[in-house]
């Protein structure tokens, strides 16, 4: 069974030693790294040139600066694998991920994707200027319908789908936290398999519709890493329109609120999901009102943030239509709202950055995500609280 790990990378280069140390660490021997170089500018053709001695290791380069999706289509292009992953480079694979990989695939007879869960790793500097490092246990809170593991059922990944039209999210949307079959993301998806805005949003979301053999699995088989340069700095650091800028796609659409740029974003690609899906999407519509009070939810915590003001605020509240207010009536019925309100009123509570990602904990003593790799035996085991 041969992995590919797909790692596209745009002047990542002082990040990169950590995330390929990871990968090429394991002794696997039936696996390949395949390094998109965006044309980087910065330390990253040395730091390739330090492990040119693993025939593992595959280097591809594009001479002009592409859009990430270029990127990202033209890793898998030039990988063989069997099975692929898709990694940042500001993370890192945990030991034995490849032979617990070989052993599912095994028992569930190669299924098309495998899902699982990951650590989070949030280095100095990388949301609100942190002075310390941050994890946690879970990147992703997945719900009590993921019981164990096992095939995930065709009825629950459709409605996992449909919920994303409400803007419920049920599966961590990271690329990172899904091994996927090359012959089934070809089967599956019609063209490229990652297209624009999000990549990993659109292809996971067609793999749910499509591929009926997905299994669960409730392990941290890697740590997903949020550091100064990555997408999840701009994201979090509310820089959202500077880090979306080179997605090279616009984010209009009627009815468009200002606020949050990844929810407008996520509207653009459930509409593009919806084209190429028509018959399995026909009774789906985009939830108006769960739109809106994610945006107002997002305006408020801004505002609490002194990210905008007053005026600010109540010029953007001036937005709504009747048919909004309406809409934003419904919240006292929403368990959702009323965990977000949970969390509002411990927000003074928090530092910055554990405002920002929640079930954040600070590591104090841990300065890069090797460092926090090494210590991860230590945290399971509840000695590093």
């Amino acid at each position: 069974m041969k992995f590919s790990v797909l790692l596209p990378t745009r002047n990542g280069g002082r990040f990169l030693r950590n995330c390929i140390n990871s990968i090429l660490d394991d002794p696997y021997p039936d696996m390949e790294l395949v390094v998109s170089d965006n044309a980087n500018t910065d330390e990253t053709q040395e730091v390739l040139k330090s492990f040119s001695g693993d025939r593992r290791l595959k280097v591809v380069r594009l001479e002009e600066a592409g859009g990430v999706v270029d990127n990202w289509n033209n890793a898998l292009k030039a990988s063989s694998g069997e099975y692929f992953l898709m990694m940042g480079d500001d993370d890192c694979l945990l030991p034995g991920y490849f032979k617990r990989m070989e052993d599912l695939l095994k028992k569930y007879e190669g299924p098309d994707c495998v899902i699982y869960n990951a650590f989070t790793y949030v280095a100095p500097q990388a949301v609100n200027g942190n002075r310390v490092s941050y994890y946690n246990k879970s990147h992703f809170a997945f719900g009590p319908d993921f019981q164990g593991e096992g095939f995930l059922p065709e009825d629950m990944r459709a409605s996992i789908v449909r919920d994303m039209y409400r803007f419920r999210v049920r599966i961590p949307l990271n690329m990172q936290t899904t091994l996927v079959s090359r012959r089934g993301a070809m089967a599956y998806i019609k063209g490229d398999v990652f297209h624009a805005p999000f990549p990993d949003h659109y292809a996971l979301n067609a793999l749910l519709l499509s591929a009926p053999r997905w299994v669960y699995v409730p392990e941290n088989l890697l740590i997903v890493g949020i550091s100064p340069k990555s997408f999840g700095h701009f994201v979090y650091s509310n820089c959202q329109e500077q880090g979306l800028a080179y997605l090279g796609i616009d984010s209009d659409f009627k009815g468009k609120l200002p606020g949050n740029e990844l929810l407008n974003y996520m509207h653009v690609w459930l509409g593009s999901l919806k084209e190429d899906h028509q018959i399995k999407l026909q009774s789906v519509h985009i939830s108006r009102p769960d739109y809106v009070r994610r945006q107002v939810y997002y305006w408020y915590m801004q505002y609490r943030s002194k990210i905008i003001s007053l005026h600010d605020l109540m010029t953007r509240i001036r937005l709504l239509n009747f048919g909004d207010w309406v809409g934003l009536c419904w919240i006292l019925f929403d368990r959702e709202c009323w965990k977000r309100a949970f969390r509002m009123m411990t927000f003074s509570k928090k530092t910055g950055v554990q405002r920002t990602i929640h079930g954040l904990e600070a590591l104090e003593n841990v300065a890069s995500i090797d460092e926090f790799r090494n210590q991860i035996s230590q945290i399971n085991n509840g000695e590093i609280k």
